[in-house]
């Protein structure tokens, strides 16, 4: 569509249309009373004007209507000296009138005719204003501004802007703002350096003058910029002298910054040789101030005088300040922090404009805020609902009621980043309502995420509220009254209570008032409390598709819930454009990041902390260096290694332990340990929302942190038995814990290594299969052994072969005990459903009676060979009857008991058929009760345990969000 200008064919034939231009203009002298027009007041009533207490007016009047009162067509020539009139019956013709004080009416008038062989003077056409989306408006912040080198950079966009017609709306110089503000903070305020900080302001502008200008255009910029610095030093002096500065007081000091940018802008544009105009707006822009900070326009005065003001500057290019308007009464007023934006998307509904750019210095609109969120994806495209929604809850895309001038026309808004002129932006427009876009599915149905921090809930409540009419408004009234802005409300269907969110700054005056108000309904117990919860921070989810897919809030809570968020309230509006959430302050972050990589599988990232970096915890190290770049690449998944603690000493990361360094890391930069401050280090990255403790030693002491971990929201993964076998009422505690909330607690190494014993156990029950027995070789060392136990050698011999090759304990007679196994019954006992503590297990020890308090595992293992006769004639006397030795753990579930022992099986048997170091399971079922279900591989080795740790921590991120 080409820019429309009113032409002698829009016409009609049948009448001349009278209309009003804008009351600011200066009137022309009025014309002299003629016959039919003895005075104003005639001509106002037999015209059907309107009263002289309202000069603006707009009638459609025909020829006829001149006729009809008596009026003759020289008449009106004489009034309106256009000879064409006395060829052509159609006119078009604009009255300006000013009633002040009694003064005459004046007119300003012009005329357009409808005959196409007749024109006027080519002055005329060229200063009426076009409209349409030939015009482009683009907007500049302050950063863009910031400095000379910026100014012509933003000339040299402008220049390059191939649009037929451009306006330009520009903010203050980077920081001008606040120092126009801190000059009347200082004068009334007393403070003499108010001076001097004046004339940093003007050497500041200065200064860009000289850099960008020469000739005549700088001597014009600093003579009028010394003008403007005499006035404001004026102005501040009266304020210093009164010690107050009036709202409009500071409005117009404040509104220089723009007005200088805008002079040099236009001439730094002038300079690259494009002819253009500077707006000062406030000639144009009126508003009405509502508050005291907001602003309501009114675009019909605007109108009427941005034609005004046009018909006086035409030009193709327009530089416009942004940020100040003026009120009805002529006094210079602002459209509040941030309106610069909202001064392009009013420009750009009075021009009609094709297209408003705002120019900032980001890529354009984020899914999340990239500061908190660091996978951000810019968006595309935004509804403009979705922007308005996002805007208002902070996030940094536009100032929240710039949407709405150019919603009513459909003026598409595009986000720009002036330092990236390839990339894209995102534009806000209105929704085609399509699903699909060049065959690709569209960006997440939930468009962005946005938080608001430093609010507090406030929650009336009492059974005296429900049914009773009027409440919610008392309550709502009182908050009016102390000026508290409501950010969010969430009531309950049974009336029962009424809670809101309010910035946190203004809760005590809230909270005050509340109790003032319903004093007597809470000493007579209608009302029951008027509480407040601090320390607060508002989550909000924005998609104008949400409101068409089931599911979303669910995907939403349960993301929350997987972080361990606690969601204190809720609110959803019918159109479901926007779900929003009050979660703690100090759980935002990771609401945030938690949510954010649900709903755009960005990677689920997990903090991890490895306690015990010995042969299986160093083990899982490497394994993590080797596999963290194909995790990260394939699988969105980012395991971050945040420290790693041994029995002395620490290593604590802020952004992830270097994995091909950490040995060397722990040794030059590690620390005393302390269990303390190394959980509260992992877990306190606010910016990953997912923490996992992996516990790689075998001691009881850190099994006794696991209760508090998972308490806390951090999931915990271990090889370490200690927990599950330790005592019964601890464990009962610990699984309760888990099993009730999100947090996840990860062991299947605690049994069979890298086996899937845990979760093969799991499905059977879970799938309602009864457990009848489990019987196997549980122990990866003993397996070795009793397979290497054979024909003539000596079990001394067997066992010191086991412990070079690293298949046993430091000290073997953790092994031979048979305590190890012992525990891994018990945890499948326990897990069958079975309450039995270590103690009930009856365990045959292989270490011999004389041997069990020797003084170090050297000394055993040289005392070892005098035993060997006993277990030697055991094996003998199994050959003899076609049969093998194996040490076998047992649970026995139909009679609630649980053995380990020696044992005898036929060779053809399962257990009898291993090799190395594998175990074996057998879970006896009733779906199993012919053909044992059995589960065999390798059941000892660091790279084997490990490598089952390692799937745990997998498993878990899986259930974090991570695609499986």
């Amino acid at each position: 569509m080409r820019c429309k200008q009113a032409s002698i064919d829009d016409i009609s034939n049948d009448e001349t249309v009278i209309k009003p231009t804008s009351p600011t203009l200066n009137p022309s002298p009025s014309p002299s009373p003629s016959p039919g027009l003895s005075s104003p007041t005639l001509f106002q009533s037999k015209m059907a004007f309107s009263s002289p207490i309202s000069p603006s007016y707009s009638s459609h009047l025909s020829l006829k209507h001149f006729k009809a009162n008596g009026t003759k067509l020289s008449t009106i020539n004489k009034i309106y000296p256009f000879s064409l009139l006395q060829r052509s019956p159609f006119l078009k013709v604009d009255f300006c009138s000013q009633w002040e004080r009694g003064e005459s009416s004046k007119f300003s008038i012009s005329a357009a005719v409808t005959s196409k062989e007749y024109s006027l003077d080519g002055a005329l056409e060229n200063t009426q204003l076009p409209k349409g989306d030939c015009w482009s408006v683009h907007k500049f912040g302050g950063t863009c501004v910031g400095t000379p080198e910026r100014i012509g950079n933003v000339a040299e966009i402008i220049t390059a802007d191939q649009s037929e017609r451009k306006l330009v709306v520009v903010s203050a110089m980077s920081k001008v703002t606040d120092m126009m503000y801190d000059l009347i903070y200082k004068a009334h305020s007393r403070d003499d350096s108010y001076i001097i900080a004046l004339d940093a302001v003007r050497e500041k502008h200065k200064l860009a003058a000289v850099d960008l200008l020469d000739g005549d255009d700088l001597a014009s910029f600093l003579s009028k910029l010394q003008d403007d610095i005499n006035n404001l030093k004026a102005m501040l002096r009266a304020i210093y002298i009164a010690g107050h500065a009036t709202e409009s007081f500071s409005d117009f000091v404040v509104g220089y910054g723009e007005l200088w940018s805008a002079q040099l802008l236009s001439s730094a544009v002038r300079k690259n040789g494009v002819e253009c105009k500077w707006m000062d707006t406030r000639e144009v822009l009126v508003v009405n101030p509502t508050s005291s900070n907001q602003v309501d326009p009114d675009y019909l005065k605007s109108e009427e005088r941005l034609e005004k003001w046009y018909s006086n500057n035409p030009s193709k290019t327009i530089i416009a300040t942004g940020f100040i308007a003026t009120t009805p009464q002529n006094i210079p007023t602002t459209l509040k922090r941030d309106g610069s934006d909202f001064s392009a998307a009013i420009m750009g509904a009075l021009l009609k404009a094709g297209q408003v750019t705002i120019w900032t210095d980001v890529d354009g609109v984020y899914s999340a805020d990239p500061r908190k969120v660091s996978e951000a994806v810019i968006l595309k495209t935004l509804s403009y609902q979705e922007a308005w929604e996002m805007s208002y809850f902070g996030a940094n895309v536009l100032h929240p009621r710039t949407i709405v001038p150019v919603m009513q026309y459909d003026i598409p808004i595009v986000i720009k980043n002036i330092f990236n002129l390839s990339a894209p932006g995102t534009m806000i427009c209105r929704s085609s309502g399509n699903e699909y876009e060049d065959g690709q599915k569209l960006e997440s149905l939930v468009k962005g995420f946005a938080t608001i921090d430093n609010v507090a809930l406030v929650n009336v409540e009492g059974t005296g509220m429900a049914g009773v009419p009027g409440t919610a408004s008392a309550i709502f009234s009182a908050v009016k009254d102390v000026g508290a802005n409501v950010i969010m409300i969430s009531q309950a269907s049974s009336e029962h209570s009424v809670c809101f969110a309010v910035p946190e700054k203004e809760v005590k005056a809230v909270a005050d008032v509340l109790e003032s108000r319903f004093g007597q309904a809470l000493s007579s117990g209608r009302l029951s409390q008027i509480a407040v919860v601090p320390n607060c921070s508002i989550l909000a989810a924005v998609g104008q598709r949400m409101a068409s897919t089931p599911g979303v809030s669910a995907t939403l809570f349960t993301a929350l819930a997987k972080a361990n968020i606690n969601i204190r309230a809720i609110a959803q509006g019918c159109t479901e454009y926007n779900i929003t959430v009050v979660v703690k302050r100090e759980d935002c972050v990771r609401a945030l990041r938690a949510v954010h990589s649900k709903f755009y599988l960005s990677r689920t990232i997990i903090a991890v902390g490895i306690v015990g970096p010995g042969l299986i915890g160093g083990t899982l190290l490497d394994q993590l260096k080797d596999q963290t770049a194909v995790l990260k690449e394939k699988f969105n998944i980012d395991l971050r290694v945040m420290g790693i603690t041994g029995t002395r000493t620490m290593l604590l990361s802020e952004s992830g332990i270097d994995l091909s360094r950490w040995r060397e890391l722990l040794s030059v930069k590690g620390e005393m340990t302390d269990m303390n401050k190394f959980v509260h280090h992992v877990r306190g990255n606010h910016f990953i929302p997912n923490t996992v403790m992996v516990d790689c030693t075998a001691d009881s002491d850190i099994a006794s942190h696991y209760f508090s971990w998972l308490h806390r929201g951090i999931h915990v993964v271990t090889p370490n038995k200690k927990a599950n076998s330790g005592p019964l009422d601890q464990y009962l505690k610990l699984r309760a814990l888990q099993r009730q909330s999100y947090t996840h607690y990860f062991y299947e190494a605690t049994v069979g290594a890298g086996l899937p014993i845990i979760s093969t156990l799991r499905g059977l029950l879970e799938t309602g299969d009864k457990i009848l027995r489990i019987e196997g070789i549980f122990s990866g060392t003993l397996s070795y052994i009793f397979n290497n136990f054979t024909n003539s050698r000596a079990f001394s011999q067997v066992v010191k072969e086991a412990k070079e090759a690293g298949y046993t304990e430091p000290d073997p007679r953790d092994d031979l005990s048979g305590i190890d196994v012992a525990r891994k019954v018990i945890i499948l006992a326990r897990e069958s459903g079975l309450q039995l503590e270590l103690s009930d297990i009856p365990i045959q020890s292989l270490v011999p009676e004389p041997l069990r308090a020797s003084a170090s595992p050297e000394e055993f293992m040289q005392q070892l060979p005098q035993f060997d006769q006993q277990l030697a004639a055991q094996r003998q006397e199994a050959e003899d009857t076609g049969e093998v030795l194996r040490y076998v753990g047992v649970v026995d579930v139909v009679n609630g008991k649980g053995t380990v022992e020696l044992q005898r099986y036929n060779k053809e048997h399962p257990f009898a058929q291993l090799s190395g170091s594998d175990n074996i399971i057998a879970f006896t079922t009733e779906r199993y009760a012919k053909q044992p279900l059995i589960v065999r591989g390798p059941g000892a080795g660091a790279d084997v345990t490990a490598g089952g740790v390692f799937c745990d921590i997998l498993r878990l991120a899986s259930y974090l969000g991570a695609p499986s």
